[in-house]
């Protein structure tokens, strides 16, 4: 197994631990935005503390698809923690991640990365685990089919947000910037415009009380995840180590099932089982 699949894997763990965030933050009614906030505030001094003491923060123009994917990311996620107000977290976990198709067919029609038969098998069995778990309960404890759409809309915008912005991240790897500087870069975006739009939205910068609680491990594994994956594109496909990496819902879907108590069914089973022959494909491709 190659340096850049493990990378690959040690990011799927970590965006899976995030997930499981994204919907304990949910639950407890904490407002995406301000849950997103809190998230920039501490993850923008940590990766600019991390990129000065590595000295890996060396600016080069490419850099500048970090700011790109900021403000992809920031549509991403504001919309995926909104979606998890009222969706499964067993489901709408995986429907976001699946992203990494958006990104695949980017890497291959814009850089000509080669689909092969491996990857093409991952590809379509990781389809066929979005399709199976989308039959599982889509709208949870709620129970509102209404809901269930707007979470499903929401969510759908958000895959391809996020699918753009991954390949942001390898176009500046092959531009020559450093996984750092591509994440200092995202994240002084990120935060200005998140900063600003929920000051006006809330018509104040004050967060509310304990979003430290759900908002700084939700950076940390952030930050860990985007690391990884970085790292891991250095060396790699893009159309291989983000889907891999992208498949953190197979860690989600069991917490959501183990610890928010969603439920075990035959598809969501069925979605796992193929989640996870899709990933041993796509190791290996």
């Amino acid at each position: 197994m190659s340096g850049a699949t493990i990378d690959a894997l040690a990011a799927l763990l970590c965006y899976g631990l995030g997930d499981v965030i994204y919907k304990r933050a949910a639950q407890s009614g904490l407002a995406s935005g301000s849950f997103l906030m809190g998230q920039a505030w501490f993850f923008c001094p940590a990766i600019i503390a991390y990129a000065w003491l590595t000295g890996t923060f060396v600016w080069r123009p490419a850099a500048l698809w970090g700011s790109a994917a900021g403000v992809a990311f920031l549509i991403g996620f504001y919309l995926y923690a909104r979606s998890l107000r009222t969706g499964s977290v067993s489901v709408i976990a995986p429907v976001f991640r699946l992203n990494f198709i958006i990104t695949a067919v980017l890497a291959m029609v814009g850089l000509s990365e080669p689909l092969t038969a491996r990857k093409l098998a991952g590809f379509l069995l990781a389809l066929v685990a979005g399709w199976l778990l989308l039959g599982g309960s889509w709208h949870g404890a709620q129970g509102d089919p209404a809901a269930a759409r707007r979470a499903l809309g929401r969510v759908l915008i958000a895959t391809l947000a996020v699918g753009a912005a991954n390949f942001f991240y390898k176009l500046g790897i092959i531009g020559g910037a450093t996984p750092a500087a591509m994440l200092v870069a995202q994240s002084v975006v990120f935060t200005v415009l998140v900063t600003t739009t929920t000051c006006w939205s809330n018509r104040t910068v004050r967060p509310p009380r304990g979003f430290a609680w759900h908002s700084g491990p939700s950076a940390a594994v952030l930050l860990a995840a985007s690391l990884f994956l970085l790292h891991g594109l250095k060396h790699g496909q893009a159309s291989v180590i983000v889907p891999i990496a992208q498949m953190g819902f197979v860690v989600a879907a069991m917490f959501g099932v183990i610890v928010f108590g969603e439920g075990w069914t035959r598809r969501k089973v069925g979605g796992l089982c193929a989640a996870v022959a899709a990933l041993a494909l796509l190791a290996i491709s």
